[in-house]
């Protein structure tokens, strides 16, 4: 290093290559020209693996740290010459006094949803490719809510049934691309490097501290209602195959219990998708033997099947289809968790397409197979042969590997709230490994907690009938559309304002109807 450079510029570095993090700091004492948002840093044609810096007409320093450019946080700047390392030419304004040049984030981290940003999570997207963030979507939204639509095509229509199937997934949709909309103009307006914004982010940019606080308690009875209602429908699906064996409860707790503290230690979205993959295919499989099923029933496809029931049905069948879409609290992390971000809605449009046609064709060829003879599950319509046995097994393992999705966003919520803890910060600091032991301990105890709640919870239709036509209205058109009209509201026209508020209020009706019908039927 040149001693004219050193005499007024002083740099220190810390590697910690196991943590992927790799920060260069350079303090400053006179250079009140620099720019933080440049680069001024590029590859040595001397030393291939050192770096020159060059400030001014400062003689240049061969940083002896093998850098790549892509460890660089700072955006990339023309340079005046492209043959030699001159200087740059520029009037910027007068920087912070330490600048971080550097960091490089952990490939695989796990994409965060609600837990508010630090240093570690600023950056790019993660490493998922289109078809992996494809499959998490799909197996992020079906559920078991799937099994109950064609007992909502019965009570609504097949016609009505339908219809309420595509707006009910177009909606959701549209109100999924809203957030990623917020998200966007929030990163617009960032000087620095953006960030990924999350959910809880959004209700604390809008109504403060008590806003995330509401944003994180809706989602955590959301997510933990469609968590115990896979854990129970796995336990019943099980024990109505193996009836001999052990008890609903004892499914739970002696299969699926070990076997999703197994999966709850994988932290990336990204690598969960191989999983998810699996259980695509497992829903798929389970889906197209249910409908070859009831397509050997259908011997007179229309008799005695209604098309239209009247306008008190539409709001039942609306709602079920409304629980179906019940992934959309995984918008912001699977977003997060893409590569190429800027194909993410063309992925959601694609999923929630085709999402729309199997559910339609699902709930007509049942309701059609069985009439009005439907029940409220599908699978208890099946008849006790080797194929319904598959079926229902083949269903059990699509739940079971979708779990883990599920259970994503109250692992953020939990793990971000013990991070802030003061004497969680404490002990992990003194005790070496108490942050990965108390982080996966949690994992354990959040999985162990709604066993236990699948295993013992009586009226579980009427609590899931709840948590749906409630909770998920809330957060399904209420909550984006109020952030996306405080967040972008000033730079929209005014029909888009207008659309936005219809879906708001039809979003606020629609969850006074859930509680009104909820409470009326007690």
């Amino acid at each position: 290093m040149a001693t004219s450079s050193t005499s007024f510029l002083h740099w220190e570095h810390g590697v910690w290559r196991h943590g992927c993090f790799l920060v260069v700091l350079f303090r400053c004492s006179s250079l009140s020209f620099l720019d933080p948002r440049r680069r001024y840093v590029r590859p040595s044609p001397v030393c291939p693996r050192r770096r020159l810096l060059r400030i001014g007409s400062c003689p240049a320093i061969h940083l002896p740290l093998p850098l790549r450019r892509s460890e660089w946080m700072i955006p990339k700047s023309k340079f005046t010459s492209k043959s030699s390392a001159t200087s740059l030419v520029s009037a910027p304004p007068p920087p912070p006094p330490r600048l971080l040049l550097g960091m490089a984030e952990a490939k695989g981290a796990a994409a965060p949803l609600l837990a508010r940003e630090d240093g570690r999570r600023r950056g790019g997207g993660g490493g998922a490719t289109w078809a992996q963030t494809l499959g998490n979507v799909v197996v992020s939204i079906v559920g078991t809510g799937v099994l109950g639509l064609p007992y909502a095509f019965r009570a609504a229509g097949w016609v009505a049934g339908s219809l309420g199937v595509a707006a009910a997934g177009f909606a959701t949709l549209y109100c999924m691309l809203l957030l990623v909309d917020c998200k966007d103009k929030l990163q617009e307006e960032e000087t620095d490097e953006p960030k990924n914004y999350t959910y809880g982010d959004f209700g604390e940019k809008c109504f403060g501290t008590i806003g995330r606080c509401l944003t994180e308690i809706l989602i955590l009875i959301s997510q933990a209602g469609g968590s115990v209602a896979y854990l129970v429908f796995i336990g019943e699906n099980l024990h109505s195959v193996f009836s001999q064996s052990m008890s609903p409860a004892g499914f739970i707790f002696a299969v699926l219990l070990p076997v999703q503290i197994a999966l709850s230690f994988i932290l990336s979205l990204s690598s969960l998708s191989p999983f998810s993959i699996f259980a695509d295919v497992c829903n798929v499989l389970a889906a197209a033997m249910v409908i070859r099923k009831d397509l050997q029933l259908i011997d007179h496809p229309f008799a005695n099947r209604s098309a239209f029931n009247g306008v008190l049905a539409i709001p039942f069948a609306f709602g079920v289809a409304v629980f179906c879409f019940e992934g959309f609290s995984m918008t912001l992390a699977l977003e997060s968790s893409m590569a190429e971000r800027r194909k993410f809605r063309w992925v959601l449009s694609q999923a929630v397409v085709g999402i729309i046609v199997v559910y339609a064709c699902f709930g007509v060829c049942g309701y059609l197979a069985y009439g009005e003879a439907t029940k409220d599950i599908i699978t208890l319509n099946l008849p006790n042969s080797w194929s319904s046995a598959a079926v229902k097994v083949g269903l059990c393992i699509a739940l079971a590997f979708t779990f883990p999705v599920m259970m994503h966003p109250i692992h953020e919520i939990v793990e971000a709230r013990l991070r802030s803890s003061g004497c969680f910060q404490k002990l992990s600091h003194g005790v070496p490994g108490a942050e990965w032991l108390g982080l996966h301990s949690s994992r354990i105890i959040m999985v162990t907690i709604l066993t236990v709640m699948a295993s013992f919870i009586p009226a579980f239709g009427s609590f899931v009938s709840f948590v749906g036509c409630t909770v998920c209205a809330l957060l399904s058109f209420v909550l984006p559309t109020f952030f996306h009209l405080s967040i972008v509201g000033s730079s929209m026209s005014i029909w888009r304002r207008m659309l936005d508020y219809g879906f708001l209020l039809f979003g606020l009706g629609f969850a006074g109807y859930g509680i009104f019908t909820a409470l009326s039927s007690h």
